[in-house]
């Protein structure tokens, strides 16, 4: 096993000469079968679950899990960087994006570098990079928090999917902070059920948190009934929770409109004057979570105050377009707890009538289309049911299959508009003054995906544009 090894790569095409290959079971493919082409390609040593069909004459180790495998050895590769950093990790169904932004902007108030690994991208300072998964696979993660180090990061708020969690990517990663905002049904076409789906969550705090060499934070949202037993069964750790009216950091005095949020938030640090522009009550939630991290790091309440005021805009999370006459708002919202926490929101917020456009994407969990087409219907004045990002399904038919749950509330209450575009310019010129018209689902992504293609489109430029027509028309 006396072999020196320059580099790792779990994709057979990336292998060069001196490479570890770790053969990794994928969605499509197993990297068992890229064995011997990652041989030819020059590795020096074999990772994998299988002993191959045919001798191979370089080093081979055989492992019950080659994903965990992977994070070990990447860690230790990259001589294990979030030793060197506050490494914080948000996990739950909603609200993972805006509680990071929120950090962020918290870190930074305090005069510190930080460094983002989320769904809308990876970024550090003035260096953004797409990020095409919310967590990257565990040797790519710990490449990027050394090169993050390495540009000056002292902090890194991390995105931690349930995908990542089940395949082992954050393991090996010694994180400081541990956040869970709330648990709904979600990729359900990968877990199968909700219990796999929690099961997968719950890992981060069973079984990563325990590993950390930092004695962390586990930071709780108690107003989530399965949150409230989570607390009750977590290993040793440090624990915060919080809620609107119960916890160590609550809000018991709000104010919530279109125009932003008031609150006096009540914490272990003493009371927090929070104003802010976002919108909704869930984004309370998102607010009082990044000041329960920020206290859990020691940070002042001085600089989450400011860090929290800083924030005027996550992109495509509630983000306003246009004046306000009428309000239109582009959200991510694309599960249906989400979405009707959304609509919901907004109706109590809005002073005319709400308008909805939304639909679900393709190649993605079937059984969320008809409760979405249910709740979009029932909390809307009109709901317009149009295309998401289709992939490789017909959008008609996802459509239809949206239908099934918006039938059963009402036949009249919605319209079917497949074009997206066409869809967002029917809401905005059916809206009158002080009417919402809400798009949902794709929120800060410029592309949808359409068959193999991944075209331009941004639901915030077709809402502007059809602002415009709008004003020239009347």
């Amino acid at each position: 096993m006396d072999v020196d090894i320059t580099d790792i790569s779990y994709h057979s095409h990336r292998v060069k000469e001196g490479t570890l290959f770790v053969a990794i079971p994928g969605t499509k493919r197993d990297g068992y079968h890229f064995i011997e082409e990652s041989i030819t390609r020059g590795a020096r040593a074999i990772i994998t679950e299988q002993i191959p069909l045919h001798p191979v004459d370089i080093p081979l180790v055989v492992v019950k899990d080659t994903r965990k495998a992977l994070a070990q050895i990447s860690a230790e590769f990259f001589s294990h960087p979030s030793r060197e950093i506050r490494l914080v990790g948000i996990t739950g169904t909603n609200g993972k994006t805006t509680t990071s932004y929120l950090i962020e902007s918290i870190i930074k108030a305090a005069g510190k570098a930080v460094g983002v690994i989320g769904t809308i991208n990876y970024r550090l300072g003035k260096k953004v990079q797409p990020a095409p998964t919310t967590t990257p696979q565990s040797y790519d993660l710990q490449q990027l928090l050394r090169e993050m180090i390495t540009k000056g990061a002292e902090y890194v708020v991390m995105e931690v999917s349930s995908h990542a969690l089940d395949q082992e990517r954050v393991r090996g990663c010694h994180f400081d902070v541990g956040v869970i905002t709330n648990i709904t049904p979600e990729h359900l076409d990968y877990h199968e059920d909700m219990d796999r789906y929690f099961a997968a969550k719950k890992r981060f705090f069973h079984e990563i948190l325990p590993e950390s060499e930092k004695d962390p934070w586990a930071i709780i949202n108690l107003d989530d009934p399965l949150l409230e037993d989570l607390q009750k069964e977590l290993p040793p750790v440090r624990v915060m929770t919080y809620g609107l009216d119960q916890g160590e950091v609550k809000a018991p005095q709000r104010e919530i409109s279109l125009g932003g949020i008031r609150a006096t938030l009540s914490s272990p640090s003493g009371p927090l004057e929070i104003r802010t522009p976002l919108i909704g009550e869930y984004n309370l939630y998102n607010i009082m979570a990044a000041t329960a991290v920020g206290i859990s790091l020691g940070i002042p309440t001085e600089a989450i105050h400011q860090g929290i005021k800083d924030l005027s805009l996550i992109p495509g999370r509630m983000e306003r377009i246009g004046d306000g006459n009428p309000w239109v708002l582009v959200d991510y919202a694309h599960t249906p707890d989400a979405l009707e926490k959304a609509i919901k929101e907004v109706r109590r917020l809005a002073l005319g009538r709400v308008f909805v456009v939304f639909g679900c994407g393709g190649d993605r969990d079937r059984t969320k289309r008809a409760p979405m087409g249910r709740i979009g219907v029932t909390w809307s004045e009109l709901a317009i049911i149009t295309s998401d990002n289709p992939r490789t399904e017909d959008p008609l038919k996802i459509i239809e299959e949206i239908e099934k749950g918006a039938r059963g509330v009402s036949p009249h209450r919605y319209l079917v508009i497949p074009d997206r575009r066409k869809a967002i310019q029917k809401a905005i010129a059916l809206a009158e003054e002080q009417d919402c018209v809400l798009i949902t689902g794709k929120g800060h992504e410029d592309y949808q995906i359409i068959g193999e293609q991944r075209l331009p489109f941004d639901d915030r430029d077709e809402a502007r544009k059809a602002l415009e027509e709008r004003d020239e028309g009347s």
